[in-house]
């Protein structure tokens, strides 16, 4: 957040330019619904932290195996999708839930100060951390100046 005139005020973060695909978006990211892939997609919640080093992304996914989750960089886009879906012993009748199941999809495009080839994930209790590195030539340095 930048300040300015005594508020606080979002700050774009050029590592991170945008994200695309809003939810129930079908198609994005060349997935195409099919028998596999329904048409509507949940997005999961994320929050994203700035480092000396990158980006630090954590998605929310409560019930996710490794098996449930791919991830992918293509064209400076990162993707997430997969799916979370119920065990056989939550197989009765809903009466409150507050968290979703089914396909998900999230995705974004990245700068190229991003580090593509050093991009880490780990998934620890139903918790995606990835790890998107500031590349060598993003980082602030310093030059010595010679004298005559």
């Amino acid at each position: 957040m930048n300040e300015q005139d005594g508020q606080l005020i979002p700050r774009r973060n050029e590592l991170l330019p945008a994200a695309v695909a809003g939810p129930g978006v079908a198609g994005a990211a060349g997935i195409s619904p099919t028998a596999e892939t329904p048409a509507l997609l949940f997005q999961p919640q994320m929050d994203i932290y700035e480092t000396d080093d990158g980006l630090v992304l954590y998605a929310d996914l409560p019930g996710v195996t490794l098996d449930g989750l791919e991830l992918q960089v293509q064209d400076k886009k990162l993707t997430l999708f997969g799916r979370i879906g119920q065990s056989a012993d939550e197989i009765v009748q809903v009466l409150h839930q507050e968290y979703q199941s089914g396909h998900f999809f999230r995705s974004f495009i990245l700068s190229d100060d991003v580090d593509h080839d050093r991009i880490e994930a780990r998934l620890t209790n139903g918790v995606l951390r990835v790890s998107l590195p500031r590349a060598e030539r993003a980082k602030p340095r310093r030059i010595e100046v010679a004298g005559s």
